[in-house]
């Protein structure tokens, strides 16, 4: 019989590569980590740990494990939350992970209208990028992951259940007003996330070309500053911009495929009432911007 108590060691082991700094955050002794990891591998009948020099790594059936534990850690959680949160969500939390453009445009507002409406749930945040975001939803580490994906994105696995909040255009960023994306066919290029390169290239092809990406970052501070000093062109959608908008940059909404922004959940409906009401809370701020 798996104890939870055991695989919450060696979920912990796993995202910390050591025992020590797992005891440390589960604020056990490194002894107990040691006896909970014995305790794990005789009932499952499997070596889970090996020793490297003066640390350790977990074996092909460790890694297996601790995969499902985290996400069974994470459904426990997620389950406590839920039930705090039944009764009139006078009291629990819930917990979400977003991009950096939504985290500082829409979602201010509606954490201030899910705390003026439910002050007993307590909201957690964190900033992720989609792939991030969604492995840690389907963990169990957060309630609700806000996305953003093209039109030519892979389509998310089964049991991820997406609500639609918004089209996001997309613009070009460049130096000099009036100019477009063919313009640049010889032009230094400033890459953002691996999500938002992809896009880059797919845009840059309806042109004809490939775009020379010499410059990366996914701050979006960084990237517009990179344009205002003339050292390349880039792509940004509004809500990059909506929440920093340099001088000396020049913006032109391209027409072809604004990204798509979704809240995500995970498991079978209905959502949590905590999870509902937080994506209530989004879209109502959405309809008032």
């Amino acid at each position: 019989m798996l104890n939870l108590v055991q695989l919450t060691v060696l979920a912990a082991v796993s995202r910390h590569g050591s025992m020590t700094a797992a005891a440390k955050e589960l604020h056990y002794t490194q002894p107990a980590v040691s006896h909970h990891l014995a305790r794990l591998e005789a009932a499952t009948g499997a070596k889970l740990v090996q020793r490297i020099g003066r640390g350790i790594r977990l074996t092909p059936e460790g890694e297996l494990l601790a995969a499902r534990a985290a996400e069974i850690v994470g459904r426990v959680e997620g389950a406590e939350a839920e039930l705090a949160a039944q009764v009139g969500l006078r009291a629990g939390r819930v917990r979400m992970a977003g991009f950096q453009s939504i985290l500082s445009t829409i979602v201010p507002e509606a954490a201030a209208a899910l705390a003026r409406d439910h002050p007993g749930l307590e909201l957690g945040l964190v900033d992720e990028h989609p792939g991030e975001a969604l492995r840690m939803l389907r963990e169990g580490r957060i309630d609700v992951a806000l996305i953003f994906r093209y039109a030519d994105t892979p389509r998310e696995e089964q049991g991820l259940r997406l609500v639609h909040l918004l089209e996001d255009p997309i613009y070009l960023l460049t130096s000099e007003p009036g100019q477009t994306i063919a313009d640049h066919r010889d032009s230094t290029w400033i890459g953002g996330c691996a999500r938002c390169q992809d896009e880059l290239v797919t845009i840059c092809g309806r042109a004809g070309f490939a775009p020379r990406i010499s410059l990366v970052s996914d701050d979006m501070v960084v990237m517009q500053a990179l344009v205002a000093a003339r050292m390349g062109v880039t792509t940004l959608p509004r809500l990059a911009l909506r929440a920093h908008r340099m001088p000396g940059v020049h913006a032109t909404e391209l027409a072809e495929d604004p990204r798509q922004i979704y809240a995500v959940t995970y498991g079978d409906p209905p959502d949590p009432p905590a999870a509902a009401a937080l994506i209530d809370a989004l879209q109502t701020s959405i309809r008032g911007t």
